[in-house]
This record gives C-alpha cells, sequence and structure tokens, in this order.
C-alpha cells in the first residue's frame, strides 16, 4: 500500500476489524456488479470508495431521463448514454485506482457463468426475476457468495446467500422460479433514497464478505417498510427440496 492508499484508506484502516490486513484484502478483491442502475449505483459507488480493486459491472441500457430520480452514478448530461460508460466515468472520477470493468451486455449463460467464476463476491442489483434466478444458480454452482438486493415502492430487502457454507440457503430457497414479472420500478414506482439505502447496504455486505468480519445477512432477510421506517428480519432455511442447490 503506498502512502496515498494509507491516506485515502486511512478512516477504515484505523478500524480494529479491518487494520491494514482487511484493506489490503479489499484491494486485492475482485467484485461483478450485475445492473447499473437505482441499486448498482450506490453500491459500486461506495465499493470503489471503500478500495476494492476491481468491479465488473453490466448493463445493457442507456440512461434515461426518468433514471435520474435515483440512480445516482448518472448525471443529467448522460442522458442518451450507456450506463455502463456513464457509471465507469463516474467511478473513475471518485477513484482512478480501482479497476473498473464495464460491459454493456445483458449477462447470461456462459458469459454469466464465467464472470461469477471469476468473482469473489457477486452483487445482484437487477430488477427482473430471470435474471435474478440465473445469477443465483451460477453462484451455487461455483460456491460464490452473491448479495441481494430490491426495492420497490417503499419497501427494500437485502439478502446474503454464502454457497456450499453455513448451511445457506439459495434465492431459489427464497423465491420460486414463478415471480411477477410486473414488480419493477417501471410498473410500480420506487421512492428515491429507498434504492440508495438498500445499494448501499449491498455494499457493506460485500465488504463483511471479502474481509470476513462480523455477521452476514447469509440465513436472513432483511425487510424494510421505509413509510413506517420499520426494519424487520426474517430467518431462511435452506430448502432440501430446493431446485438450484437441494442436491448439495
Amino acid at each position: 500500500m503506498n502512502d496515498n492508499q494509507l491516506l485515502r484508506y486511512s478512516r477504515q484502516i484505523m478500524l480494529p476489524q479491518i487494520d491494514m490486513e482487511g484493506q489490503q484484502k479489499l484491494l486485492a478483491a475482485n467484485l461483478l456488479i450485475i445492473g447499473a442502475g437505482g441499486l448498482g449505483s450506490p453500491a459500486a459507488i461506495y465499493l470503489v470508495a471503500a478500495g476494492v480493486g476491481s468491479m465488473t459491472i453490466y448493463d445493457d441500457d442507456e440512461v434515461d431521463l426518468s433514471n435520474l430520480q435515483r440512480q445516482i452514478a448518472h448525471h443529467t448530461n448522460d442522458i442518451g448514454t450507456d450506463k455502463v460508460i456513464s457509471i465507469r466515468q463516474t467511478l473513475g472520477r471518485l477513484n482512478p485506482e480501482v479497476k473498473v470493468r464495464a460491459v454493456k451486455q445483458r449477462l447470461a449463460n456462459e458469459q454469466l457463468e464465467s464472470e461469477v467464476s471469476q468473482a469473489d463476491v457477486v452483487l445482484d442489483c437487477s430488477d427482473n426475476f430471470p435474471t435474478r434466478f440465473a445469477i443465483n444458480r451460477a453462484c451455487v454452482k461455483f460456491q460464490t457468495p452473491l448479495v441481494s438486493g430490491a426495492a420497490i415502492r417503499f419497501e427494500g430487502q437485502v439478502a446474503v446467500f454464502t454457497p456450499g457454507k453455513n448451511n445457506s440457503p439459495c434465492y431459489n430457497c427464497l423465491y420460486n422460479s414463478e415471480g411477477d414479472e410486473q414488480l419493477n420500478c417501471a410498473t410500480n414506482g420506487v421512492i428515491a433514497p429507498l434504492t440508495g439505502i438498500i445499494g448501499s447496504i449491498q455494499a457493506l455486505e460485500a465488504l463483511k464478505l471479502i474481509i470476513d468480519i462480523g455477521e452476514t445477512l447469509t440465513g436472513r432477510l432483511l425487510l424494510l417498510d421505509a413509510l413506517g421506517m420499520e426494519w424487520n428480519t426474517m430467518k431462511l432455511r435452506k430448502n432440501p427440496h430446493c431446485p438450484t442447490c437441494g442436491g448439495q
């Protein structure tokens, strides 16, 4: 670690749970973020600020005026630009030392498996069930930790899945494969700060996984009712008959 890094990350390094060793783990980490929107924006911003070594972001969309209410990595002059270009520029201005690879593509099939197999942690910041189930299958296959987040209307949730460790359930244990495709921000709306709250928690859980500190949300589903400002936690158990992880 050079002098600039010691100063940049000094407020983290002074935490006894992190120290120099933990920061070195972050600098060596490779993260995969799927989605550069409402959740992916704050998650990527905080992870880059915290000093992860490298990050790959996939998104196949362009910046639209309606995105700017909550997708804080993008700005008014980015309208019409690929989200991956916009977010890469934002992250580069924040911390040019982090290697950010941004790909305009819907990540699926063999490419999804290849990326998941190379990642230390995967953050699911997507907004549709088919993608979420595909990400989960790949993470189970390669036993890659998965941090899943969702936000809609005034409701948010975060869960962590660590396949092969701590008897962790998987996303398919929580939801069956018949999810409602109409449950997204485009059709139901979302309050702006909610995506920031959930995306930030995803970033925090990813950092804890990389450094191996504290207790993650493995085996728990964290729920936020933003209107009542109430947090609730549900315990999740592994489903022995789960079509994705039941045989493991």
